[in-house]
């Protein structure tokens, strides 16, 4: 059988819609012509797969509330179990409209005002986010750079877990920036800790499919019984396929107790209806979706592959290898720059949109986070840009 083939290449103006990556909102009304880099969405066109199921969809031509599609969750849990060696229960799962809203709930169902909510920054931010704007506390246990790689810092997070009102985890896995792929050790390890002392663990999984070769993403939940029950996993297709706009998300609950609390809110919130795009955008992902899911892995890869090669040769900039998520964290403190210098630098001298490294808490002042799931050769355009402004010097 030919391999379907798959343009990543192709240039897509994006502002021909209100795509935020490329908004004034975003880029500020003077940045037309930045390279943009910085929201975690890729430029890539949907998977054919899915388009074909949407405007199927469209042509039926009549739009009332819905129930969740018969194939949905069989779909769900069979790529879970081919892909990624998880055994989910259907009856444990429950949709909510992002990962954001479960994590969310989550805080207020389990957690206390004041009680507090463990991060390991640099982190995605919108976890301080959700965490300040419950009233809850947010407890940081810095991950450590060494040698090139961040590691978890469990000699410090050992500490944490023990003080009775650090109630809950906001695991990122894989993690946001940094691009670590957690081991099943590390992953046991904070696990053992957490259930000891009574820590729920929230874990955000929606870069679980993007992984680079030679690394395997393992589900919290997957450990075991016993860490599936002390778990709260927020999953969704909107990274691995690019639709975020158009789907909606997967709470995994394997306590009783806690997803009927969860149901209940859902309830009482009513945020328990289902869209009838989002349903079918997901079901086309998850049962046809995968060829595509690695062609666009492929091609990152040969983007990270670029990026890897090209800052070899520029001085003051480095590559934290990421094993997995198609957002790269470049070290840039050998530049010796302030944050808001670098930002500047960044914007004014080399073009670039990213995401600022302090955005992810103190430990990333010095760093950005750079998007390269786009056309290659935008890539390659963005990277002459900032060798020229760095041989301009700092």
């Amino acid at each position: 059988m030919t391999p379907q083939r798959f343009d990543f290449d192709e240039d897509i103006d994006r502002r021909d819609v209100p795509a935020l990556k490329w908004h004034p909102m975003v880029l500020g009304a003077d940045g037309a012509d930045l390279f943009p880099a910085g929201v975690a969405d890729m430029d890539f066109r949907a998977a054919p797969a899915i388009l074909d199921a949407l405007q199927e969809r469209l042509e039926h031509g009549v739009f009332g509330y819905e129930a969740v599609p018969e194939g949905l969750y069989p779909a769900l849990t069979h790529w879970l179990d081919e892909r990624h060696g998880w055994d989910v229960t259907p009856g444990h799962i429950l949709r909510a409209p992002n990962v954001l809203n479960i994590l969310a709930i989550a805080a207020t169902l389990f957690t206390n005002e004041g009680d507090g909510i463990i991060v390991q920054p640099p982190v995605f931010f919108d976890f301080f986010d959700v965490i300040a704007e419950n009233r809850r506390r947010i407890v940081e246990n810095p991950l450590i750079l060494r040698a090139g790689r961040y590691e978890m810092d469990f000699d410090g997070l050992e500490q944490l877990v023990a003080e009775p009102r650090n109630r809950m985890l906001f695991l990122c896995n894989p993690h946001n920036p940094v691009g670590r792929v957690w081991r099943v050790e590390e992953l046991q390890r904070l696990d053992a800790l957490c259930r000891r002392h009574g820590v729920l663990v929230v874990a955000d999984e929606i870069h679980g499919d993007i992984t680079f070769p030679g690394r395997r993403y393992t589900p919290f939940a997957a450990l075991g019984a016993k860490a599936a029950r002390n778990c709260i996993s927020c999953l969704s297709p909107a990274k691995s396929f690019n639709i975020a706009s158009c789907c909606s998300a997967f709470t995994i609950v394997a306590d009783d107790a806690r997803r009927a609390a969860f149901q209940a809110e859902n309830s009482r919130l009513t945020v328990n209806k289902n869209n009838a795009f989002a349903s079918v955008a997901m079901l086309a992902a998850y049962r046809d979706g995968g060829p595509w899911l690695e062609a666009a892995i492929n091609y990152i890869s040969g983007n990270l592959a670029l990026l890897r090669a090209t800052l070899a040769n520029l001085p003051g900039v480095t590559l934290i290898e990421p094993e997995g998520t198609f957002l790269a964290w470049l070290d840039f403190r050998a530049l010796g720059f302030e944050p808001e210098e670098l930002t500047a630098f960044l914007r004014n001298d080399a073009a670039w949109a990213v995401t600022r490294g302090e955005a992810f808490g103190p430990s990333g002042a010095g760093f950005a986070r750079v998007n390269i799931a786009c056309p290659r050769h935008r890539l390659s355009a963005a990277l002459d840009r900032l060798a020229k402004a760095l041989s301009r010097g700092p």
